[in-house]
Formats: C-alpha cells, sequence, structure tokens
C-alpha cells in the first residue's frame, strides 16, 4: 500500500506546474549554447574546489572568486534566472509535500487504529 500511495504522489508531483516548470527551464539551460558554456566553466571550477577540499586545502582566492562570479552571471541571464525561479518554486512545493508527509506521520503515530497491508 506505501508503494502505492509512493508512485500515486510520484505522478502527481510530476504532473504539478512547478515540477514541469523545473523540467522546461532545464530544456533551456541545456539548448542555450552560452548558458551550456556557463554550465560547463562552473562545473571545472566546482571541481577545481572540490579536489582543494579533498586534499584538506581551501580554494585560493582567485578560484573561489571566479565560481561566485560564474555562478552569479549563470543566475543573472534570462535563462538562468528563469531555472533558478523554477528550482525555487519546486523546493517550496517539496518542502510542503515532506510537512504534510511528516504531519501525517505523526497522526499515524498517534492513531489507535491500526491497518496493515
Amino acid at each position: 500500500m506505501i508503494w502505492d500511495k509512493a508512485q500515486e504522489l510520484g505522478r502527481l508531483i510530476g504532473q504539478s506546474e512547478e515540477y514541469q516548470a523545473l523540467r522546461r527551464g532545464e530544456a533551456a539551460l541545456r539548448e542555450d549554447k552560452d548558458t551550456v558554456a556557463k554550465l560547463d566553466r562552473i562545473q571545472i571550477l566546482a571541481r577545481q574546489v572540490d579536489q582543494l577540499v579533498a586534499q584538506g586545502q581551501m580554494p585560493d582566492q582567485p578560484t573561489a572568486e571566479a565560481y561566485e562570479a560564474a555562478v552569479r552571471d549563470l543566475e543573472m541571464s534570462p535563462v538562468g534566472q528563469a531555472y533558478v525561479v523554477a528550482r525555487a518554486n519546486f523546493e517550496k512545493l517539496m518542502t510542503r509535500v515532506n510537512q504534510q508527509i511528516s504531519e501525517g506521520m505523526e497522526k499515524g503515530v498517534t492513531s489507535s487504529i491500526i491497518t496493515l497491508g
């Protein structure tokens, strides 16, 4: 029963406007050559930062600043802004979904009715 409900919830989330907008935003990111170049630059810088952190080092200031500038540049582009807004709205939806699940779990704990199935 839980798995059926989980699949139903997933289907409903997949049909939500928030999820559809996120998918459109992701597609727009992949289709825009300038944005793809920005994403590639962010990934290269992120790998450099991750490697330094894995070695117990902090990234140098130019690398950290370059990463922040690349992210800011992406977020300020029209395609990037649309994606950021869509992602934030989807995250809000998922936060509300998780809150409702938590409330349901709390009610389940205090319920005297036992259901198996």
